[in-house]
């Protein structure tokens, strides 16, 4: 029945896609509807719904369903995690939107992920049916006052994200205030993270993992074009880093530096973290850019970059300091979809190349190096957990890994990807593990609406 529905649905936004202009935004309580009120057709009347024109109350519904399928060959370096069929990844995202006037509104979100033929799936692959968001928002001129469950979503997502890789995405249980006006953006917030967990409806917020902060953005700054600035402070009952366990209260403050300059696009970000880590003293930091040009080929967008950043490990071991970086919440695909390490302890040098083929098809190659920033430290995975610790080893190379994916984009409403990762293994991944190299595929078919 699925199937039918989702056949329906493609055929249907396909037909109206030329009578309405709907922009679907990455956070979809952002997204912007624009239908001709002389259009009373069937997609008009299922995705707006007027409730009051005094009053100009109106309630909006959208989704997006994500199929995904994926393949390890040598997953976590090891043969003997032998899959030979691979497995299905679906996340469905369903929302209600009622917005009163431009004071109120109330957005709910339901979310369900599943996994089929996936060996031992984590909450993050297989949790059936969940309440993702629901908050309200109330707003006075500049001013609006969220809480509730809700995505939080800052600067390049290096940081704090909705963790949109994964077949679950992340949310907080906050309150936040935020201000918008013509070139300057603020929001402090305080919240929760919001763990998930095998089952029905049972997704709660995580007490031990407290998250806080001021997130300030200035645009139109002469000679910088745009300037982000934050604070952050993340609480935790228990992290582990390497052979440590313990209390955590850590302190980021960071600066971010991006915009355009004719056809160099540049990104450029540095982050230092203190506090306490059980009884040691917390001196972590990080430094990334992210720079490219474009160009044309017959009238296409080329794109060509380059990208490398430093996130800092622990030196000493036995010392009273720690140096790891904490990434906090940041995207689950942090290195592609393959996700196979994470942003800590590390020095990461990345060349990549996007090409636009046609008007409907892009095609994106990017190449990493991976070296351990202390030969003292562990490698991470994606959620800030330990994947290797250090060991006895003294080499500092991780690995290189090749990816290569192409996009095709029927419309704004369904779009097709398929992707590879190859990661070669350095001598880390040998000394500590079976040391395979790992072959990764998938294709992925987005229909949103």
């Amino acid at each position: 029945m699925k199937k039918y529905f989702q056949i329906f649905i493609v055929v249907f936004s396909s037909a109206v896609y030329s009578q309405q202009i709907n922009e679907f935004r990455f956070l979809r309580y952002n997204d912007v509807i624009s239908i001709d009120s002389t259009n009373q057709n069937f997609y008009y009347k299922i995705k707006q719904i007027e409730l009051s024109e005094k009053d100009k109350a109106f309630l909006f519904f959208g989704g997006e369903n994500r199929t995904q399928y994926q393949y390890f060959e040598n997953e976590n370096w090891d043969e003997a995690n032998r899959d030979d069929d691979g497995f299905v990844l679906n996340r469905a995202l369903f929302y209600g939107d009622l917005k009163v006037g431009t004071s109120f509104r109330l957005f709910s979100q339901l979310q369900s992920s599943c996994s089929i033929s996936r060996l031992d799936p984590n909450p993050l692959e297989e949790n059936p049916l969940d309440l993702h968001q629901l908050f309200f928002d109330v707003s006075v001129k500049n001013l609006t006052l969220r809480l509730g469950r809700q995505e939080l979503y800052y600067g390049s997502q290096r940081l704090i994200s909705v963790r949109e890789g994964p077949n679950s995405r992340q949310a907080f249980d906050a309150i936040k205030i935020m201000y918008q006006g013509k070139n300057l953006s603020a929001d402090a917030f305080y919240s929760y993270y919001v763990r998930n967990r095998f089952g029905n409806f049972n997704d709660k917020f995580d007490t031990d993992t407290k998250l806080l902060g001021l997130y300030t953005s200035i645009k139109g700054v002469k000679y910088l074009k745009n300037i982000e600035a934050y604070f952050l402070n993340v609480q935790k009952s228990e992290s582990t880093y390497n052979t440590f366990s313990g209390q955590e209260n850590r302190n980021t403050v960071g600066s971010r530096i991006w915009g355009t300059y004719f056809n160099w696009n540049y990104d450029i970000e540095t982050a230092y973290q203190f506090g306490k880590f059980d009884r040691k003293n917390i001196h972590a930091w990080t430094f990334s850019i992210n720079n490219s040009f474009n160009y044309m080929i017959n009238k296409r967008i080329q794109k060509i970059g380059f990208k490398t950043e430093y996130i800092s490990g622990d030196k000493i071991q036995n010392d009273g300091s720690i140096e790891t970086f904490n990434p906090l919440f940041p995207r689950g695909a942090y290195f592609g979809l393959a996700a196979l390490i994470g942003p800590s302890n590390l020095i990461d040098i990345h060349p990549f190349l996007e090409c636009q083929l046609t008007q409907k098809i892009n095609f994106y190659v990017d190449y990493d190096m991976f070296w351990r920033a202390s030969e003292n430290d562990a490698i991470y995975q994606p959620n800030g957990a330990v994947l290797f610790e250090s060991s006895n080893s003294t080499s500092k190379k991780i690995g290189n890994q090749l990816g290569a994916s192409f996009e095709y984009t029927f419309n704004k409403y369904l779009n097709f990807t398929l992707e590879g990762t190859w990661f070669n293994s350095g001598n880390f991944i040998q000394d500590v593990s079976n040391g395979k190299d790992i072959l990764f595929t998938a294709s992925t078919l987005t229909l949103i609406f």
